[in-house]
């Protein structure tokens, strides 16, 4: 347990031994020059941040145990992923990229967890984020 500097207790956990043992998952993040030069010519911008990111997605069932931690009066383990896993990014920009897979390049843009909603007509723009947020809620994020 370590305390924050609210003065509230959290619990941390050592993954280093874990993600020693993980292979790295090949899936490639975007390039954001890429990304950024895709929202340049673009009337209206707006910019959503899903910080509620990692966990929202659900651990492997058999690999569950493996990420499991014990106290005095139990053993415990995530059932969604932790944030300090090694391949948690590249599993993340993978949901999402299925996620907007029919938008991605026409009116939105994604890296990680952040989402670039783009619109060339001004006008157009909360039909486009009515469709953006439509979709996440579609997948319950």
């Amino acid at each position: 347990m370590m305390k924050k500097s609210n003065g509230k207790w959290r619990m941390c956990i050592d993954h280093t031994n874990l993600n020693k043992a993980c292979p790295k998952d090949a899936y490639l993040l975007p390039n954001i020059e890429r990304l950024v030069d895709g929202a340049c010519k673009y009337q209206k911008l707006s910019f959503l941040d899903a910080y509620s990111r990692y966990n929202q997605i659900k651990m492997y069932l058999p690999n569950e145990d493996k990420i499991s931690f014990n106290t005095e009066d139990a053993n415990f383990y995530y059932k969604v992923m932790s944030f300090r896993l090694k391949n948690v990014g590249m599993t993340y920009q993978r949901l999402m990229d299925k996620v907007f897979r029919n938008l991605m390049g026409k009116n939105i843009e994604v890296y990680v967890n952040n989402i670039v909603v783009k619109s060339l007509d001004p006008n157009d723009h909360p039909k486009y984020l009515s469709e953006i947020l439509a979709e996440l809620r579609k997948h319950n994020m």
